[in-house]
């Protein structure tokens, strides 16, 4: 496993992404951009707090055509923000349903309504408006000048590459992830419950190393599985059992998100052979990602092969995503997908497919895009089924 990088980030790398958005920002005529979403106030800032899990207090991030952010953030967070590289953090004590924080981004954004300009806003696919909408009503009345843009092309566009700082710490996460599964066997066991397994795996990751292990599914049956989002239930494992446990750890904000299958005692025909098609899937999707190529071409390559056993590419939607600070981000490898791969693209590679009588299998692997060969950040899963 690798040396833990450094926590956190340097103030030159927050001031780097800045400026990049910033360009951005000109290019699209954007005279400023507000964030309320973990990720994106992390991106910036820095900030980082488990009061997310929380829905009572928003939080906002101002990012200006120049010059630094400006946070407005309930009191509660204030101390923490400020240990950051942002000099200018407002706060307000929240709750205060009354006026959580509208009166200080009416104040901070007044001059861009006087002037009739144009507000980044994220407003489409896989973004959300994390305050009430009465408040973001009031907001706009008293900003009547504000034409709001979206911004979510441009802010995905920046996540999507990521800085050497960031590979680090997804290098680093993924490398705890597949030293957890390479542990899995040794407490796996017949008659052992689901749950018991799940609640093993978490342990085990956050014995080597994990932050957290927020996201653990899976399943378990005979031969195979028909569902991969189910919570765990109490039947025990049994001989034939197909396992999947498919994981996404967390270390300093950044996550894994691969999967593991083994056979518990024995392994059918129909399961090996599903296994062995997904592999060469994998290998094919880990092949084709090259600058250059698209989602779509990566699609395209995983679905060939797939469509050695079943033509319906098990009917998932995609066959993988982007992956850093959430454990699903864009890109999306779907035929519907033409978003052209750049180097430092982190990625998931994962096809699956239906096979049997309503059986599924799934498999995934975490690349980096480099300038040749993507380069794997997990360690590449056993070429044929596991028996444990």
């Amino acid at each position: 496993m690798t040396e833990a990088p450094a926590r956190g980030f340097s103030d030159a790398e927050f001031a780097a992404r800045t400026e990049r958005a910033q360009i951005q920002m000109a290019a699209e005529g954007l005279d400023g951009l507000l964030l309320m979403t973990e990720p994106e106030l992390y991106y910036f800032s820095g900030f980082q707090t488990l009061f997310w899990q929380s829905p009572t207090r928003p939080w906002f991030l101002f990012i200006p055509a120049s010059g630094k952010p400006i946070a407005v953030i309930p009191e509660i967070g204030a101390e923490l923000m400020r240990r950051g590289w942002l000099d200018d953090v407002r706060t307000w004590s929240a709750p205060q349903p009354e006026d959580d924080g509208i009166s200080i981004l009416t104040e901070l954004m007044s001059p861009l309504a006087s002037k009739s300009a144009r507000l980044g806003l994220m407003k489409g696919h896989e973004t959300l408006l994390r305050m009430p909408l009465g408040d973001w009503e009031r907001l706009m009345a008293a900003l009547p000048g504000i034409r709001v843009a979206d911004a979510t092309g441009l802010m995905q566009a920046l996540r999507m590459v990521k800085t050497d700082a960031e590979i680090e710490k997804l290098a680093h996460i993924c490398a705890i992830g597949s030293a957890t599964f390479a542990a899995t066997p040794e407490f796996l066991r017949e008659g052992m419950p689901l749950d018991a397994v799940f609640r093993e795996f978490r342990r085990t990751a956050i014995g080597l190393g994990a932050d957290n292990a927020p996201y653990v599914v899976g399943a378990a049956d005979q031969c195979g599985y028909a569902d991969v989002i189910s919570p765990p239930s109490e039947r025990p494992l049994q001989r034939g059992d197909v396992l999947m446990l498919d994981t996404g750890c967390v270390w300093d904000g950044y996550f894994c998100d691969f999967d593991r299958n083994w056979a518990i005692g024995r392994a059918d025909d129909a399961a090996r052979r599903a296994y062995d098609v997904l592999w060469r899937a994998t290998q094919a999707g880990i092949d084709a990602a090259k600058p250059g190529a698209t989602c779509r071409d990566l699609f395209s390559a995983m679905s060939t092969v797939i469509a050695e056993l079943d033509v319906s590419g098990g009917d998932i939607g995609r066959l993988g995503h982007g992956l850093g600070m959430q454990l699903t981000e864009q890109p999306s490898h779907a035929a519907f997908d033409t978003t052209e791969l750049k180097e430092n693209m982190v990625l998931t590679i994962e096809p699956s497919l239906s096979y049997g009588n309503g059986l599924m299998m799934v498999h995934e692997e975490n690349i980096v895009v480099t300038d040749g060969a993507a380069r794997l950040l997990t360690t590449r899963a056993a070429r044929d089924l596991p028996i444990v």
